[in-house]
């Protein structure tokens, strides 16, 4: 019996954002409550970086190949391309949506730089400092890489998303249902 949610506005939910703003929280409840296929390019990156012997959080995209990144955004483009019911969670996800009107594009940010850190303090078992540079390397490398490879671009600017939710001031389950609420999710009482 299939379980998932059919939603008539959007067929794919990408879920963007920095490290530790709750990117993979928000996708794997979504992914959970709707029944959809989650796919996490993060994962696939960590995959290829063990592979490679480069130590994602100390290294950032600097580190692999021009083609490499290509070939993770063509992923993308024919997952979003050719799919329905898919949660995808990637840092550039919602950027490279930008032209799907059928894909929700959610960015996930946190105002507050100490509680991004505290999550990675936590996450990894390492000192502050340690997440505070890790934190700046990584995604000085990434965005250094990605403008390089893609343009000049700002690629968390809001004109690219249709919700933009502040997790420092939302909880996981507050976040998941302004998600919901923007898919037009109604629960169905018998």
């Amino acid at each position: 019996m299939d379980t998932s949610f059919d939603c008539p506005r959007y067929r794919i939910v990408t879920i963007s954002g920095k490290i530790a703003v709750g990117t993979t929280t928000l996708a794997k409840n979504l992914s959970h409550f709707l029944h959809w296929k989650y796919i996490n390019a993060g994962a696939i990156q960590r995959q290829f970086d063990r592979e490679h012997n480069i130590h994602e959080n100390k290294q950032g995209a600097l580190s692999r190949s021009d083609t490499h990144e290509r070939s993770i955004e063509t992923m993308a483009e024919k997952l979003l391309k050719n799919n329905k019911q898919i949660v995808y969670e990637a840092w550039l996800a919602g950027f490279v949506a930008r032209s799907y009107k059928d894909v929700l594009r959610v960015l996930l940010i946190c105002s507050h730089e100490d509680l991004r850190i505290d999550r990675v303090v936590n996450r990894e078992n390492i000192t502050v400092d340690e997440a505070k540079r890790w934190l700046k390397q990584r995604e000085e490398e990434n965005i250094t890489k990605w403008k390089k490879l893609y343009g000049d671009y700002n690629f968390w600017n809001s004109e690219y998303y249709d919700l933009i939710i502040d997790t420092y001031s939302t909880g996981p389950m507050q976040t998941l249902g302004k998600v919901l609420d923007k898919m037009g999710y109604k629960v169905k009482h018998k």
